[in-house]
């Protein structure tokens, strides 16, 4: 079929260069306007107790996370002056009537100690703001610089989840057309250096953009129907380039070898086309499998990634196996090169290696291992404040309220009583109840505010009751709570007994529950990634043990990408050069991206050199030999790649969002350790050792073989068993 696709592209080669020159028009002007169809996300796992208690605070008392706060510093020094309550009164009544607000609590009228600075220079205003991610955060684009301000009487700063979560989003929109600036020229570069031939470079840099406008117009279109996060547009770019150009890189490598080989310009396309192409599938089916694992999770943030992944890779394939073939049938000899030497490093030191391949390996494995430990101490937490840099505003106001106040009322855990109490008694024994537990430095209760089981301050009955008699109780936490084990607070305030059927929510539980969820379908999403892409390497060679040995390697080399995770982001080394805060802990979601993005990627690269090994073994019989020569023609293309694959992601090193950073550095690292140490002296020592066994497969199991290429086997060793 893909030889008949390349003949046929190349007969019509200008019609499918029009039309893919219109089609590149059309998607890049609908993909240009995808950024304002995504949307924002937060961190909430649909059906949990969280989101339960967030849908009753909505409709039952008007009310929500007090995702907005605005820090009001008093210009004489004491936010109890009477023309320092005159400002900030003026100021709340200001904010009731802004759009989407639909509650405020400001320190003025809730005379509560968690609102007030430790030395009364400072208080806050508690708002929430109505509505989903994109559209606060729209709303907050113009009211933040228009709250913020300095009079003769007060200062106010903003701050909250919801303005920390904008300007994320805000800089990494900034960190996506800095990559977009700086990878485009920088791969380009790096493109003529390897092909020594411009048009070749300019024909795979085409691939790769095919497929990034490709993948944003598919994203905008699939945001019609469903939501889509705008940090999948990140991922297009840096993935659709990479993967472009992977393709590219192995279809005009193969149509160079059928030149030197002797065939003609006419029949070099198709044979390339058969050959390469039928790799490039394997290998695009491998990525897209890896990346719909992420649609496990009930997160939209997640699910955009894979929805980039499939499209990504359809898009990639498309080009490489349908635009490059009629590209070559026109201008295939200004891309043809002298054929490569018959030796070179990576081909010498392959053979180092299976001369003595107990010692490479044992050496390469104690580095790999020593780079992944690391691993062993990771610890997973929350995302707060310290993902943006020094200096943003919504950080700097966080930090000040960490550091002049007592309690994170930003943070509070609200407690929904499903029932109105029998006894408000009842209600009253549980607030003072919730007040006892560590990390707990109040709770706000109709009947009054409550400190280490006593009441303390005044009722708050109107805004903590519903018109059908229910109540909330407010659990403001200490800042120790929330720099500490934030799910365990939250677990300790679910397990304390209830006169009635209770929801506990907040940011603090909405986070929490997120991280449950992620972890507790995580087995499910690495048990698809490995069984998936198991059946798809078994299919490419029809042997039991080379997908096995992939998939142990591959595991190998993400351990470095995690252990480098730990001790960079986590740890905190190096974070002085890279720019950003060390919180301690890593957040799970980038961690659980990184493995469905890297793994795919790293069996990319397996793909490629096994379709060459075993399509030599299936020529000559010798497995020595085929793992040198097909190492000999793949690691070039394999290094070149993963060297430019590396450069795109660590575009996003100098970003200022950390998980970008993480995304960036980690991935970039774990693609070089895989093209390197892995595939070119792990992979040929393991099948040195294994021998006749590394084409072992089950009798009944033989016909699933799909072949490679053209070529047929040599010998009878090749029959039977060992295929």
């Amino acid at each position: 079929m893909l030889t008949r696709l390349g003949r046929r592209s190349a007969r019509y080669s200008r019609a499918v260069l029009l039309g893919f020159l219109l089609l590149f028009l059309g998607l890049g002007g609908y993909g240009a306007g995808a950024q304002d169809d995504l949307d924002l996300s937060r961190w909430s796992s649909p059906g949990t107790e969280s989101v339960r208690a967030a849908d009753e605070l909505r409709d039952g008392f008007r009310t929500g996370n007090p995702n907005l706060a605005l820090l009001v510093t008093a210009r004489d020094g004491d936010v109890d002056s009477p023309r320092t309550e005159r400002a900030a009164r003026r100021l709340t009544d200001e904010v009731e009537r802004l759009p989407r607000v639909t509650d405020v609590t400001a320190y003025w009228d809730a005379d509560s100690p968690a609102l007030r600075g430790k030395d009364g220079r400072r208080a806050l205003i508690l708002v929430h703001l109505e509505g989903t991610a994109t559209d606060t955060r729209e709303e907050l684009a113009v009211l933040s610089p228009r709250l913020t301000r300095t009079t003769a009487d007060i200062e106010v700063r903003v701050g909250g989840q919801e303005e920390i979560s904008r300007q994320v989003g805000q800089e990494a929109r900034a960190d996506f057309l800095r990559a977009e600036a700086f990878a485009l020229p920088a791969v380009l570069l790096l493109l003529i250096l390897v092909y020594r031939r411009t048009v070749a470079a300019l024909l795979t840099v085409a691939v790769g953009l095919f497929s990034v406008v490709g993948t944003l117009a598919g994203l905008r279109l699939i945001a019609q129907f469903t939501e889509v996060s705008t940090f999948a547009a990140n991922l297009a770019l840096v993935l659709g380039l990479g993967l472009g150009i992977d393709y590219s890189l192995f279809m005009i490598s193969r149509y160079r070898e059928e030149r030197a080989a002797g065939h003609d310009q006419r029949a070099a396309v198709p044979r390339a086309t058969a050959a390469a192409g039928r790799t490039v599938l394997f290998s695009g089916v491998t990525v897209a499998v890896s990346l719909c694992a992420l649609l496990v999770f009930p997160f939209f943030f997640l699910s955009s990634f894979a929805y980039a992944g499939v499209l990504v890779v359809v898009t990639a394939v498309a080009g490489a196996v349908l635009f490059l073939p009629a590209a070559l049938a026109r201008w295939g000899h200004r891309v043809e090169r002298a054929a490569e030497p018959a030796s070179g490093f990576w081909h010498r030191a392959a053979l180092t290696a299976m001369r003595r391949p107990v010692l490479a390996g044992a050496g390469v494995l104690t580095v790999l291992l020593v780079a992944a430990s690391p691993l062993l101490g990771l610890r997973f937490g929350l995302p707060d404040e310290r993902t943006l840099p020094e200096g943003t505003s919504s950080r700097t106001t966080s930090e000040t309220v960490h550091r002049e106040f007592a309690a994170e009322p930003t943070d509070t855990v609200q407690v929904v009583l499903r029932a109105p109490a029998a006894e408000p008694a009842g209600t009253r024994a549980y607030a003072a109840e919730l007040s006892r537990l560590p990390g707990v430095f109040q709770v706000d209760a109709p009947e009054g505010t409550y400190q280490d089981g006593r009441r303390t301050g005044p009722p708050g009955q109107d805004r903590l009751t519903a018109s059908d008699g229910r109540v909330r109780l407010a659990v403001v936490p200490t800042q120790q709570a929330l720099y500490g084990d934030v799910p365990a607070f939250v677990e300790r305030v679910r397990q304390t007994p209830a006169p009635v059927p209770v929801l506990v929510g907040g940011y603090p539980g909405e986070t929490t529950d997120f991280r449950s969820t992620l972890l507790d379908r995580l087995p499910f999403a690495v048990g698809i990634v490995l069984v998936a892409t198991y059946v798809i390497l078994f299919l490419m060679t029809n042997s039991v043990l080379l997908p096995a040995k992939a998939t142990v390697l591959n595991l190998l080399s993400l351990s470095v990408m995690f252990g480098c995770l730990v001790w960079v982001f986590q740890d905190g080394h190096l974070s002085g050069p890279l720019g950003f805060t060390p919180t301690g802990s890593i957040e799970p979601s980038i961690p659980v991206l990184m493995f469905c993005v890297a793994y795919g990627l790293s069996m990319d690269y397996e793909v490629f050199l096994l379709a060459r090994i075993k399509e030599e073994h299936d020529r000559t019989g010798d497995t020595r030999r085929a793992v040198g020569e097909g190492i000999r023609r793949s690691a070039p293309l394999i290094t070149a790649a993963a060297g430019i694959l590396a450069l795109s992601f660590l575009s996003y090193a100098t970003g200022g969002v950390v998980f970008l950073k993480e995304l960036g550095i980690g991935t970039a690292l774990t693609i070089l350790v895989d093209a390197t140490l892995i595939r070119v002296v792990l992979l040929p020592v393991t099948m040195r050792l294994a021998g006749r066994a590394n084409w072992w497969a089950p009798r009944r199991l033989r016909r699933l073989r799909i072949r490679e290429g053209e070529a047929a086997p040599a010998d009878d060793v090749l029959r039977g068993e060992y295929v």
